[in-house]
């Protein structure tokens, strides 16, 4: 009786310490994610960014919001 008793702790103990190890690796591989995820995020950001910046200079819309912004600031000032 006291064998079994023994056995059933140590197997137990045993998958209690397997647990841990899993959790731990775990933690350990998903340490690296927010970074990925936060690259990810800002390569996005960056596509969306030049698709937006070759529309507008394909369609003059740059170079005519300049030509306001200056004609505005030289109407204030003179």
């Amino acid at each position: 009786m006291v064998i079994i008793i023994q056995r059933a702790y140590a197997y137990a103990y045993a998958s209690a310490l397997a647990s841990r190890s899993r959790t731990r690796s775990a933690v350990r591989d998903e340490r690296g994610q927010a970074v990925t995820e936060y690259v990810l995020l800002l390569l996005g950001v960056a596509a969306v960014a030049l698709a937006v910046t070759a529309w507008a200079a394909q369609s003059g819309k740059i170079g005519a919001l300049f030509d306001r912004v200056f004609n505005e600031i030289t109407s204030r000032v003179g």
